[in-house]
């Protein structure tokens, strides 16, 4: 594995992964009803930081493999959309817009799972646990949406 391409995906997924400090979840997020099976506080940033590492080892292992151009495009998209889905969640608190980007988001990390399992047995194995934690998630996100049907996104007006 080349370690400069492995220190820019993962640079790049740090980047993502910077929207959770900068649109944090806040009391809006607590006073929301959510199921009874929410993860803990705690495993947010346990659980993408360890995905950060295994995708970013995934994209460094794919990317100098002939033939992974498509693996690629699903990855570019899968970490675009992973950096739209927390500001319009948490930032702009457009539920049902988060989760259409979630859906987005859950077809591309499919996509890259699949293209990147059929080049490198680890890199693919690797994007299994983003793909589990990304159903959790859009099923967690749907059942906010469900439970939380009056509640209103940010009004920009007042901003």
């Amino acid at each position: 594995m080349d370690y400069v391409l492995f220190a820019i995906f993962l640079a790049t997924c740090f980047g993502a992964g910077t929207t959770g400090a900068i649109f944090p979840p806040g009391q809006w997020y607590k006073n929301l009803n959510k199921p009874s099976w929410t993860p803990p506080d705690w495993a947010f940033p346990v659980m993408w930081t360890t995905i950060y590492v295994l995708i970013a080892f995934a994209g460094a292992r794919v990317a100098v493999l002939e033939g992974s151009q498509y693996a690629m495009a699903f990855w570019a998209a899968q970490i675009a959309l992973n950096t739209l889905w927390t500001p319009t969640f948490f930032g702009l608190r457009r539920m049902k817009g988060a989760l259409i980007v979630m859906a987005f988001l859950w077809l591309s990390v499919l996509g890259c799972f699949v293209t990147h399992w059929q080049l490198d047995f680890w890199a693919g194995l690797a994007m299994l646990p983003y793909l589990v934690w990304v159903s959790i998630a859009g099923m967690l996100n749907l059942s906010v949406v469900r439970l939380n049907p009056d509640a209103k996104p940010l009004d920009l007006s007042k901003i």
